[in-house]
């Protein structure tokens, strides 16, 4: 499906399963846009560090992305699901704009300075990989031509630097046309939510999340055991209600707002405990995941559904991805066999 309406990319690496942080930073801007641009939701292989070390859990992991998109409502029949590695005209736009950004810049990237830790303590060394994936997430945004990304606050300084390499490579090549627009961020309503034990990095590795797929006892157990106050060691003692993960829970995914407004007055007296007010966060995400458990579990059932969400957006998106690539030799002037007047007669 293609049409004129302006166009949207974001996506996500398949690591693992996602997390209310993925919700509120990112999904439900997602899904409250579909229907008003065209959608190209990215499941990034490419990117995955763990292609080292282990392609099966990647493997699972992008049908497990797909299965997460869909039941959360991204619609698949107005919106394309793209798998990066089967579209090969993002590597080719990677190693071109790769040309025009210096490594310096690379590495000013605050989330990429984060992430290299993390690659280091897992793996004997940085692979080369790993410099290219910030030029792949400008390619990635640039190949259908996007003019808006919605993502989460820590994807920001990629948004900045592909807005930077788009305004480049119009100047140096587009001539009177764009070739690229130029696109906006969106940062979710929820830019960074803390992770259940107050990091402030929510992260599968660490342990810290609640699952969009986890089970009414999943997070029931998991919200019950979360932290909160370190200086209040019984209900009657005045507690903290700012810098509290219970209380950002509670802001972000609790619709009651004259409850949540009641609970921070008595926690602030020393007038109700943990307990009531960890209950009362358990019900409210738990009323916010039952209908993507359905959904999951319908499609848990029709696995072929899943399969071609994935093979339908991924052909929209190697379509897509052709048509710049035309663009883009065109304005480079790789266009050698198509118009030899560039070149023929040869220079003396």
């Amino acid at each position: 499906m293609t049409s004129e309406r302006k166009r949207i990319l974001t996506g996500v690496r398949p690591t693992g399963a996602l997390h209310l942080g993925h919700y509120a930073g990112a999904l439900e801007n997602w899904i409250r846009l579909q229907h008003e641009y065209e959608c190209y939701f990215l499941i990034a292989d490419y990117q995955v560090s763990d292609y080292a070390n282990d392609i099966e859990r990647v493997r699972r992991s992008v049908f497990d992305v797909a299965l997460d998109w869909l039941s959360v409502g991204l619609d698949p029949e107005g919106s394309h699901y793209v798998i990066e590695s089967q579209v090969p005209e993002h590597a080719e736009l990677t190693l071109w704009l790769s040309w025009w950004i210096g490594l310096g810049r690379l590495e000013r990237n605050p989330t990429l300075k984060a992430e290299m830790a993390d690659v280091e303590a897992k793996l004997d060394a940085v692979p080369v990989a790993f410099f290219n994936y910030p030029v792949m997430q400008v390619a990635n945004i640039l190949m259908p031509r996007a003019h808006l990304v919605p993502v989460g606050e820590d994807q920001a300084p990629h948004i900045e630097l592909t807005r930077e390499v788009a305004r480049r490579f119009n100047r140096m090549f587009g001539g009177d046309r764009e070739i690229f627009p130029v696109p906006e961020a969106m940062i979710g309503r929820v830019p960074r939510l803390v992770g259940l034990d107050g990091n402030a990095k929510m992260s599968k590795s660490l342990g810290n999340t609640i699952d969009l797929r986890d089970s009414t006892e999943d997070v029931t157990r998991k919200v019950m055991s979360m932290y909160t106050d370190p200086t209040r060691l019984r209900a009657t003692d005045p507690g903290h209600v700012e810098g509290n993960p219970l209380f950002m829970y509670h802001d972000a995914f609790n619709p009651d707002v004259a409850q949540v407004n009641d609970f921070k007055e008595r926690y602030l007296a020393g007038r109700v405990g943990d307990v009531e007010v960890k209950r009362a966060l358990a019900k409210a995400i738990n009323d916010l995941l039952e209908p993507f458990r359905e959904r999951r579990a319908y499609y848990l059932a029709n696995p072929q559904l899943v399969r071609e969400a994935l093979a339908a957006g991924t052909e929209v998106g190697r379509r897509t991805a052709q048509e710049t690539m035309a663009l883009v030799r065109d304005a480079i002037g790789l266009d050698y066999l198509a118009d030899h007047s560039r070149w023929w007669p040869p220079s003396s």
